[in-house]
Order: C-alpha cells, then sequence, then structure tokens
C-alpha cells in the first residue's frame, strides 16, 4: 500500500475517533432544555464504537492504530517500520487536531459558550476535574489500561487468531469498556494524539497536564510490546 494513502487513512481515523468520542463528550453529554445527555455510558461507547468502525473502514489500509501508543509499540515489536512509525503518529497528530478545531467551531455555535478549564473533552486530573483524583492515580491508569488495550490488539491482530474479522469488534469493546472505568479518573486517553487535539484548544491545566497523557499511554504500550510473546506466539 502507497505511504501516502496509510498516512492519510490514519489521520482521517483518529479525526474520527476525536470527533465522535470528544463530541459526545463535549456536545451530547451536555443536558440543554431538549434531551438529557448521553453520560459516561454513551461517551464510553461513542468511542469504542468510532474505533470498531475505523477498523473495518480503513485497517485494510493502514491497520487502523490511530493512536501514537499503538504504532509506537508495534515498533517495537518489529511490527512497523521507523519511517511507518513517524508518518503514522504525525498524522494521527494532524488528525485529530483537525477534528478538535472543527468541534471547538461547532461548540462555539451554542449561545453563551465559553471554553471551560479542560474543555472539548480534554484530559486531566486533579481538583476541578471529574472525580479529583490525583496524579498517581491518573498515571497509574493510564499506563495499566493502556498496557490492556494494547494486548487485546495484539491478541485480536495476532496471525494465529482463528477469526480475524472479528478483531475490529474485541478491540472495540476493549475500548469501551476502559472508558468506562477511566473517565471518571483521567476523562481517559490511552492515545497521546487524542489527548493533543483538545488540549491546544482548550489551553490552561489540559495543556499543562499534556505530558502524562504522551508517556503514560506510550509507556504502558511499550510494556505491552515486551510481554506480549509470554501470552501470543505469532
Amino acid at each position: 500500500m502507497n505511504s501516502s494513502k496509510k498516512y492519510f487513512a490514519e489521520a482521517l481515523g483518529t479525526f474520527s475517533l476525536v470527533l465522535f468520542g470528544c463530541g459526545a463528550a463535549t456536545i451530547a453529554s451536555v443536558t440543554h432544555s431538549g434531551p438529557a445527555g448521553i453520560g459516561l455510558l454513551g461517551i464510553s461507547l461513542a468511542f469504542g464504537f468510532a474505533v470498531l468502525v475505523m477498523v473495518y473502514t480503513i485497517g485494510p489500509i493502514s491497520g487502523c492504530h490511530i493512536n501514537p501508543a499503538i504504532s509506537i509499540a508495534m515498533l517495537a515489536a518489529g511490527k512497523l517500520s521507523v519511517k511507518d512509525t513517524v508518518g503514522y503518529v504525525i498524522s494521527q497528530c494532524i488528525g485529530a487536531i483537525a477534528a478538535a478545531g472543527l468541534l471547538y467551531v461547532l461548540a462555539t455555535g451554542s449561545a453563551g459558550f465559553s471554553m471551560p478549564e479542560w474543555g472539548l473533552g480534554a484530559n486531566g486530573w486533579g481538583p476541578g476535574y471529574l472525580g479529583e483524583y490525583d496524579m498517581k492515580s491518573a498515571l497509574i491508569a493510564e499506563f495499566a489500561f493502556t498496557f490492556l488495550f494494547l494486548m487485546v490488539i495484539f491478541g485480536a491482530t495476532s496471525s494465529k487468531h482463528t477469526s480475524p474479522m472479528m478483531a475490529g469488534l474485541a478491540i472495540g469493546i476493549s475500548l469501551a469498556l476502559i472508558h468506562m472505568v477511566v473517565i471518571p479518573i483521567t476523562g481517559t486517553s490511552v492515545n497521546p494524539a487524542r489527548s493533543l487535539g483538545p488540549a491546544l484548544f482548550a489551553g490552561g491545566m489540559a495543556l499543562q497536564q499534556l505530558w502524562l497523557f504522551i508517556v503514560a499511554p506510550i509507556a504502558g504500550g511499550l510494556c505491552a510490546s515486551l510481554v506480549r510473546k509470554i501470552f501470543i506466539d505469532d
């Protein structure tokens, strides 16, 4: 597959993930005079379904990483070249930033809109953020759940897997489950690009705390790549 096509696919996939997932957190979860917001479960499903549909949309083109932590873990596992890893990560970040920009434009159409702290579904922790968990809990959660997410991905996409067409379902469901647990702690990142886009537009604490959502998911993904051979012989 031509590299430019793969990079475009990664940008489009990450754009869709951020737009659907963070859009659900920013717009659909807010209760106006109309129907009640979708809540934690709805946001979790939005992220999971976004990955699920993108796996079948761009998976045949790029593998549908749409997450720098996944691409870097695949590099460490010998499943992706250095060149493609760099191209994937840059494309994913561009897609995430573009989606956050579009989400910002949509959000400003609401009467009386003003950017809140950690706006546009940005990740964070501490006083004023959702469950007000501390940095230790945020760091551990992002590391551990990214590790588990990558273990699911390695297993579901293994050459020994009996039903490769079901991989997207397993990956999408696992991401939804992760969000159900981690949203109160950090808003759930497990994806540096997903965190980067909203943080650039929200600024403030979201931008100051962005480092954790780059370091912890990448570390969790790398750890998964190191231990995968214990469980997966592919």
